[in-house]
């Protein structure tokens, strides 16, 4: 029972973490926003959405490999990708920053007399929505190292220390 926790069912539950994160910003986001965003969604916001998803994916796997106890201890060689990859995602907020100024000049390029406010804010569309998309992939693709680090200090005391070679074959 103890190898089953350890080996499986805490590494689940941990992996699952970012995902139900992720399902709570967006839930958690007013639904006229929601609804905004996805009708409002640029090619930066592609772009950030479609580099920000397979990263995500990529940090997952490599998290379920570095969460499960082997015989010798966790797997160690998934450290340095879980790393490398989080440290891509610090690259989410200024794609989102790119697209904010490009919405912003684009906004103000089209202005060219007397325009009414209701008229900016639809302009402006592009630059919220990829603000807003560069945080959320540059939200869930920090948790997956986050998770690695606490992950394996909770099932080592959950488990009640490491388990003896004996025991985790």
């Amino acid at each position: 029972m103890r190898r089953l926790l350890i080996q499986f069912v805490l590494p689940m539950i941990f992996c699952m973490l970012p995902v139900l994160a992720a399902g709570v910003v967006v839930f958690s986001l007013p639904s006229a926003a929601l609804d905004f965003f996805l009708k409002n969604i640029s090619r930066m916001d592609a772009l950030i959405l479609g580099l920000g998803t397979p990263l995500f994916i990529m940090q997952m796997i490599f998290t379920w490999r570095a969460l499960r106890w082997r015989v010798d201890g966790f797997d160690e060689g998934a450290d340095r990708w879980i790393g490398h990859l989080a440290q891509a995602a610090e690259w989410f907020p200024l794609l989102g920053l790119l697209g904010t100024v490009g919405g912003i000049l684009q906004t103000f390029s089209s202005i060219n007399g007397p325009i009414s406010p209701q008229v900016i804010i639809s302009k402006y569309a592009p630059a919220v929505t990829a603000t807003g998309a560069g945080l959320l992939m540059a939200f869930i693709n920090i948790l997956p190292s986050w998770i690695v680090m606490t992950g394996r200090d909770l099932i080592i005391n959950v488990g009640g220390g490491a388990p003896k070679a004996e025991e985790a074959s």
